[in-house]
């Protein structure tokens, strides 16, 4: 069976260095922040850090206590389920007949027949989009 639903999530730009990453995380850690998915990414001379906590409220008090400059609360989506052939792409064939673009996909299996995705699309679309995927 799978599971889709909307997530908070928050990105946050750092020196595109080695550990800066680490750095971050290992606050979070400590803090005892459990994230549901995170990504990073190179975007021109910095990187880009995306975090999606279980826990928001949580999660932006211990990236305030540590000082961490996070960006607006962005939202998007979070999918899991049974491992299968064409999983992820029902959820962009849903999409596409609809017409809404999916911005960016990173997209995983698990281990043990399960897979996760996390996927974006334009705010103008999040309310059809949750609808359209039944998500929760």
């Amino acid at each position: 069976m799978d599971t889709i639903r909307k997530i908070a999530y928050f990105s946050m730009d750092v020196p595109n260095k080695p550990g800066e990453a680490a750095r971050i995380l290992g606050l979070l850690r400590d803090a005892g922040i459990d994230l549901l998915a995170f990504s990073g990414f190179p975007n021109g001379r910095r990187a880009q850090l995306d975090f999606i906590p279980s826990n928001v409220a949580a999660f932006t008090a211990a990236a305030r206590k540590a000082g961490l400059r996070l960006n607006p609360k962005k939202v998007g989506f979070w999918a899991r389920g049974n491992d299968r052939p064409g999983a992820v792409a029902r959820i962009m064939t849903t999409l596409a007949t609809a017409k809404i673009n999916v911005t960016a996909i990173d997209a995983v299996c698990a281990g043990a027949g399960r897979y996760g995705a996390i996927f974006w699309v334009k705010p103008k679309d999040v309310a059809k989009s949750a609808k359209l995927l039944g998500a929760s």
